[in-house]
């Protein structure tokens, strides 16, 4: 096997990576803020910063009308999304805690797409059972709990439209899916990616962006 990059991500050249990236306003910024200050100890789970251009860049590069957030914990991830949806897009957003989510409440309104995020508080089966079983979404970033990865997949790939995309973070978990006897997560996210990589309805690739991000198109 050939590494073909062995580029080490120090603070210098990530800091450089977000300057040539599309910058946040100072919506996102603040709600960035809001996180590390109200939540200090679970703020790690907010998606990295890069990652909320590259969903808005994917956003619109799927023509997305049509998108559903499973885990959306203070609201950055589908603020970004919501920012890169047309007028009449639409987000249905998943979480369990309105304590996390009233940020992300007040952050949507505040940038003025509160309108296109339509945010369901209750178990994120419950609410992606309950979705039309045809297929219709264009576009879902999976950012939840990892031991239900697996079925929500399952819930969504038949309501991906075809070339669709779902978008799962955290696909490397810390680098313990290469541990023997991974910590329960780690072992669910190791038991994700085989499923999603012998899943034949999809194609998809692993990237080593933040903490692993898997993209996987609907064929």
């Amino acid at each position: 096997m050939t590494k073909g990059n062995s580029t080490k991500i120090t603070d210098e050249l990530y800091a450089y990576v977000l300057a040539h990236n599309p910058p946040l306003d100072e919506v996102q910024r603040g709600l960035i803020a809001t996180t590390w200050e109200k939540f200090p100890d679970s703020a790690g789970m907010q998606s990295a910063e890069e990652q909320g251009p590259l969903l808005a860049f994917l956003v619109r590069l799927t023509g997305a009308r049509h998108v559903v957030e499973v885990g959306t914990f203070t609201g950055f991830s589908a603020l970004s999304m919501a920012q890169a949806l047309p007028a009449d897009g639409r987000l249905i957003a998943c979480d369990v805690s309105e304590e996390w989510t009233r940020y992300g409440r007040e952050a949507w309104e505040a940038a003025g797409v509160a309108d296109r995020i339509d945010l369901r508080i209750a178990p994120a089966l419950d609410t992606l059972r309950a979705m039309p079983a045809e297929p219709h979404i264009d576009l879902a970033y999976v950012d939840a709990d990892k031991q239900s990865q697996i079925l929500y997949w399952e819930e969504l790939v038949p309501r991906l439209r075809p070339g669709g995309l779902i978008v799962t973070d955290n696909t490397l978990f810390h680098g313990t899916v290469l541990d023997e006897s991974p910590a329960s997560r780690g072992a669910s996210v190791r038991a994700f990616n085989d499923h999603v990589g012998a899943d034949t309805r999809m194609e998809s690739v692993l990237l080593a962006i933040s903490d692993g991000i898997t993209l996987s198109r609907k064929r």
